[in-house]
């Protein structure tokens, strides 16, 4: 699902950007906007997600299926939250396949394995509510959390959501929840390419990840983007599309 770009260079490197839980890939249009008058940017639709709504896959799987339909050349691939689990996947299962990687309110994972059967607990009780109560109504709870209190009033933003459905994002979190995902933080060392890890100032538990990710990866780095939580490319979509932007002008 690629984002008008016809004023991006056609030399630059493509961005890839993967979306969070509940957005679809026409979510953050005013940060995506900003990057797509210097490059290509692609935002597919997730699993669980939009038009892929109907299509269940693990973590494993969805990094896997992305992998096939890039381009020969490496890319510069980013995501968000969910977004950004899936691009970590990707990066430590196809890292041929990148030039560079960006994180923004991304994770590790869960260090033990009591936290994360506690967290596939909680998600499946999360998913049978989305079950339970539909996707507009959850939504709308989703977005009431502490975490998105500096999200502004946007109502493209609502109406990309409202392409989502109950059933897919109670696979998503099934499948593809924090729980579900292995502790990655021994692998981290591992990756070859170039990382930008970002979160919100104001998000005390991403903004610690980001660090670490930072820290343990041969070429990482870390943004805290000031005036902003979890979700920095929403609430702050110029300052954070600055600090891709620089990042990816440096990759191509």
């Amino acid at each position: 699902m690629p984002l008008d770009s016809t004023d991006a260079p056609s030399t630059a490197t493509p961005l890839y950007w993967l979306h969070g839980f509940t957005q679809t890939g026409a979510s953050a249009h005013r940060f995506r906007s900003i990057l797509a008058g210097q490059r290509p940017v692609v935002g597919p639709d997730l699993p669980g997600h939009g038009s892929q709504r109907h299509h269940a896959r693990t973590l494993e799987e969805t990094a896997d299926d992305i992998a096939a339909t890039l381009p020969v050349d490496p890319v510069i691939v980013g995501g968000y939250s969910l977004g950004g689990r899936v691009a970590l996947h990707l990066a430590l299962r196809h890292p041929e396949k990148l030039r560079a990687l960006i994180l923004v309110g991304a994770t590790r994972g869960l260090p033990t394995p009591n936290a994360r059967a506690a967290r596939r607990q909680r998600d499946e009780t999360l998913a049978r509510h989305i079950e339970h109560v539909g996707a507009d109504a959850f939504i709308d709870e989703w977005l009431a959390q502490p975490m998105f209190a500096r999200l502004p009033v946007d109502e493209a933003e609502r109406r990309a959501r409202q392409a989502n459905d109950a059933a897919g994002l109670a696979s998503s979190l099934r499948l593809s929840g924090t729980g579900t995902q292995r502790w990655l933080g021994e692998d981290i060392p591992s990756l070859p390419m170039p990382i930008l890890a970002i979160a919100g100032a104001a998000d005390d538990r991403f903004a610690t990840e980001a660090l670490a990710l930072a820290h343990d990866a041969p070429r990482g780095e870390a943004s805290l983007v000031p005036g902003a939580g979890h979700a920095a490319h929403l609430q702050q979509p110029a300052l954070t599309a600055a600090l891709v932007a620089a990042f990816c002008a440096r990759y191509g």
